[in-house]
């Protein structure tokens, strides 16, 4: 099953990629094959297999030449890498693996958008939320106040952030962070400080090395808080666990 879901994890991966890039551009997702770029081509099956076709084409599209990111293999390596994860901690739970999964890739596609674009999107939010309530509503009932109050708590924590600070982080942070609390539960508090704390070390890290020039510096806080996320998913409850224990 980890074999599958990380294969299955590759396409995601490369899905995630494509929507990424065409959400914040307006662009309709699924309905049209995908294109070069910067020459306009259409790219052909065979140059959209996941990781092995970047490979076979050293990283140069076919068409005109142009360089291929390697976000692209590394983004679905990450995926399928994450999905097989997702699969081994949730093997005695099928919804709950099934969620994971799609938070796993709406974290992709926010990540990517994030680093790009500086935008969370409303609609890879919005889209992950209605899945993750559709699968949790009939195969979990009794949890879905905990993951209402999670959404409630974490996101109106960081709201008050923002109204603190907005020139620190923005009101899509407080939205993914919400989304997080529906995925998660209570696992979102871990996931929460896992953020906190990566984005810590990276802005010492800036502070350090360049000085008083880092504090002009913006940094996307939206794969912190991915990370963050991901944290959550594969231990955030065991975490929880131990903390009350």
């Amino acid at each position: 099953m980890a074999i599958i879901a990380f294969l299955a994890g590759l396409a995601v991966g490369s899905f995630a990629t494509a929507v990424a890039y065409r959400l914040p551009r307006g662009m309709a997702i699924g309905l049209e094959r995908s294109q070069c770029p910067r020459c306009g081509a259409q790219i052909g099956a065979r140059d959209n297999v996941p990781v092995v076709s970047w490979l076979l084409l050293r990283g140069k599209a076919r068409c005109c030449g142009a360089p291929i990111s390697p976000r692209y293999p590394l983004t679905e390596l990450t995926v399928g890498a994450l999905y097989a994860a997702t699969v081994i901690v949730y093997r005695h739970d099928a919804a709950e693996a099934i969620i994971g999964l799609v938070f796993v890739a709406m974290l992709a596609v926010i990540t990517l958008t994030d680093l790009e674009r500086r935008i969370i999107p409303n609609k890879a939010l919005i889209a992950g939320a209605v899945i993750c309530l559709a699968i949790a509503v009939p195969t979990d009932p009794g949890g879905v106040p905990e993951r209402l109050i999670a959404a409630a708590a974490g996101g109106g924590l960081f709201f008050l952030v923002v109204l603190a600070a907005p020139r620190g982080m923005g009101l899509g942070d407080a939205k993914l962070v919400a989304t997080m609390g529906l995925f998660l539960g209570r696992a979102v508090a871990p996931a929460i400080l896992a953020g906190l704390l990566a984005g810590s070390i990276v802005g010492l890290a800036l502070i350090a090395s360049r000085g008083t020039e880092a504090r002009k510096m913006t940094i996307p806080f939206g794969p912190f808080l991915a990370l963050g996320g991901i944290v959550g998913l594969l231990a955030g409850h065991h975490l929880v666990d131990l903390y009350l224990g």
